[in-house]
């Protein structure tokens, strides 16, 4: 009986003992360049299902895809009168500019994201990726590199594949003159050439607009992975009503560079979560369905549960 007392004695000691070492024991975290590579190595990694859940995005759901083609259509059918009140009213009265923080060596450059007012967008996306790099923290390097990619995407989207396939004119500044080709009166003046698709001439490149996919799309990630509306699109607001006039657009045109410019966002974010085991599951649901029963041997309610 003392040799029991005295095993379980020794035991409760070392169990506790072994309790307390686990629990001030230190999780190993990975230096800056393990984190940094890691990031890097899962964001490349994760190109293929970023547009895997961008598809998704649009099948998923047909009824709600059709909601919005009917819109989208219904605003393209309406473009004289909703344009030409944006020309008129809108506007004029939205007239400030922000100062050009772009360094002179770039100003010149062909890469419209890293010059003009989108440098109020791309340069604190850059301080982000710095500071998350020397502090070692994998989210902000995450979104960052989240916010690059969906520039790219909306760039390549835009540019390469809706541009061309639509090739939509712009509508002439003021809609009730006479049209100066390349731009046109007409809201239904579709399927044209362009002169050159990734960074070409106007001809043929309304639909949808470059600038609104990449600020949608760009502020959509920032949204989620730091769950904040206010801030990503208060930036993109700003800087995209200071150089309004430049963008010359059909009204459609605008909204749908809003629309797919957030669909980008939201599946890479989501395709990134998946990738880091962070993406909200699917919520279950749970279906009664009653069924009265009568039987010689049984009478009352059959209860059948359908879990989705």
């Amino acid at each position: 009986m003392k040799t029991i007392k005295s095993t379980l004695l020794i035991t409760l000691i070392l169990s506790t003992f072994l309790l307390k070492a686990q629990s001030t024991k230190k999780i190993k975290k990975d230096n800056i360049f393990q984190t940094a590579g890691s990031v890097f190595k899962t964001s490349f990694n994760t190109i293929p299902s970023d547009f895997v859940f961008l598809g998704k995005e649009l099948s998923d759901d047909w009824k709600k895809t059709g909601y919005y083609a009917a819109g989208i259509l219904g605003l393209i059918a309406t473009d004289k009168i909703t344009t030409k009140a944006y020309h008129k009213y809108v506007e004029p009265n939205i007239d400030y500019t922000l100062p050009n923080i772009t360094p002179h060596f770039l100003r010149k450059s062909k890469e419209m994201w890293t010059k003009g007012e989108n440098s109020y967008l791309t340069y604190p996306i850059i301080g982000i990726y710095l500071g998350s790099l020397f502090t070692n923290s994998k989210k902000g390097q995450f979104a960052a590199i989240n916010s690059f990619k969906a520039l790219a995407y909306a760039t390549l989207i835009t540019q390469l594949s809706l541009k061309t396939i639509f090739g939509r004119n712009r509508p002439n500044r003021p809609l009730s003159e006479t049209a100066i080709a390349p731009f046109t009166n007409n809201n239904w003046d579709f399927f044209n050439s362009r002169n050159g698709y990734l960074y070409g001439e106007a001809q043929g490149t309304g639909l949808p607009s470059m600038h609104t996919t990449g600020y949608f799309a760009l502020a959509k990630v920032i949204q989620m992975e730091f769950d904040n509306y206010w801030i990503p699109y208060s930036v993109m607001a700003i800087t995209w009503l200071s150089d309004i006039k430049s963008h010359n657009h059909w009204v459609s045109d605008i909204v749908v560079g809003g629309i797919v410019g957030t669909l980008i966002g939201r599946s890479i974010v989501k395709s990134s979560w998946k990738a880091r085991g962070i993406l909200p599951q699917k919520q279950r649901e749970i279906s009664l369905n009653y069924i009265p029963q009568f039987s010689s041997d049984f009478a009352g309610i059959r209860i059948i549960a359908h879990i989705e």
